[in-house]
């Protein structure tokens, strides 16, 4: 496993983390704790140390199963999770998501739930605390920002963030524009893989530029470069991964299609040594502004696999800048998959 910093904080982190929605809610598949704390505990064996979690997943359950798991490991921890939904004083509907919940990002609510995120956790300091899915007027709201100042230099937390909510991309490029060079945020969070590089044109130039960190989850967009999303694939619409697929032209331009694009990236594993899985994520970590990756986790399997990423080859930058081309030419649908002889 390899470390790398998070700009400015002293946090260092394992380059692979482990995203604890999948373990710490009922939106991914997983049902019981015991796999869970499996996950988690396995996670930490491999070297990963890094766990990026949420006060709103299973209404805190997200982090009392990361606190239950690897509690005895907090020295060697960098956990961060999130704040902004108030499911304290609302209730959400049975199997709905967070965005069926009201947010508030106000100083009381920042305090008020680091204050229950901290029990939770069963720790003193929260290493990386990161306003959830905001809107652009939340990441320039000054008192929320002069609130997590506070927090940090009372030693409640070491570092802020914002983790940047699924929305059309120029809506979220304003949104991590404004974290990063308006607030100079720590770390920002966004969608960022292969298939889906329309933040991370804009946004890693940001951060280089500004020299704070940035965070990318769904790099395999959502199963398709990791083997997990076939021909016959189906979801339930309690799954988080349902609005994919929730009517025929949703599934035809992402499942179809995506199966068709993956395709044309052989290249990436023919001979390197590596799988779709890991090399998906090597793209994802080969710009130096990106601090750490988190994919979905639901098997030892793919634990397994993610986790040894670090010790395959880096993506050449022939292997980039084709990945590159075949993204700005939407990987030639109409043409067939790229020769690797």
């Amino acid at each position: 496993m390899r470390y790398r910093e998070v700009a400015h904080t002293g946090l260092k982190v394992s380059e692979i983390g482990f995203g604890v929605w999948t373990v710490g809610t009922t939106w991914w598949g997983i049902k019981d704790e015991a796999t869970g704390l499996r996950l988690l505990a396995r996670a930490f064996d491999r070297g990963i140390t890094f766990f990026d979690t949420a006060d709103t997943y299973g209404n805190g359950y997200g982090e009392e199963i990361l606190a239950k798991a690897l509690g005895a490991h907090r020295r060697d921890l960098v956990i961060a999770t999130k704040f902004g939904y108030d499911f304290y004083h609302h209730a959400r509907q049975a199997g709905g998501g967070q965005q069926e919940l009201p947010q508030d990002f106000s100083p009381a609510h920042v305090t008020f739930a680091l204050e229950q995120s901290l029990k939770r956790l069963q720790t003193d300091v929260v290493d990386l605390y990161q306003l959830h899915n905001p809107r652009v007027d939340a990441i320039r709201r000054d008192d929320t920002f002069a609130a997590l100042e506070a927090l940090k230099r009372a030693g409640k937390i070491r570092a802020f963030g914002v983790a940047l909510g699924p929305a059309i991309a120029e809506r979220q490029i304003e949104e991590g524009r404004a974290a990063m060079a308006e607030r100079r945020c720590d770390a920002t969070q966004i969608i960022y893989n292969a298939l889906e590089q329309m933040l991370g044109e804009p946004l890693l130039p940001i951060a280089r530029e500004q020299g704070v960190s940035l965070m990318a989850r769904v790099p395999h967009a959502s199963g398709l470069l990791d083997g997990t999303v076939k021909p016959e694939t189906t979801y339930t619409e309690n799954d988080h991964r349902y609005h994919r697929v929730s009517t025929d032209e949703k599934k035809r331009l992402w499942q179809e299609q995506g199966l068709k694009k993956i395709e044309h990236l052989n290249f990436l594993t023919d001979g390197t040594g590596r799988t779709l899985g890991q090399a998906a994520l090597k793209f994802v970590l080969s710009d130096p502004a990106m601090a750490a990756v988190f994919p979905n986790i639901y098997t030892d399997a793919q634990l397994d696999e993610f986790a040894a990423t670090s010790a395959t080859p880096d993506l050449s930058d022939d292997e980039l800048a084709t990945l590159t081309e075949l993204y700005h030419h939407n990987f030639y649908l109409d043409k067939p998959a790229l020769s690797t002889s």
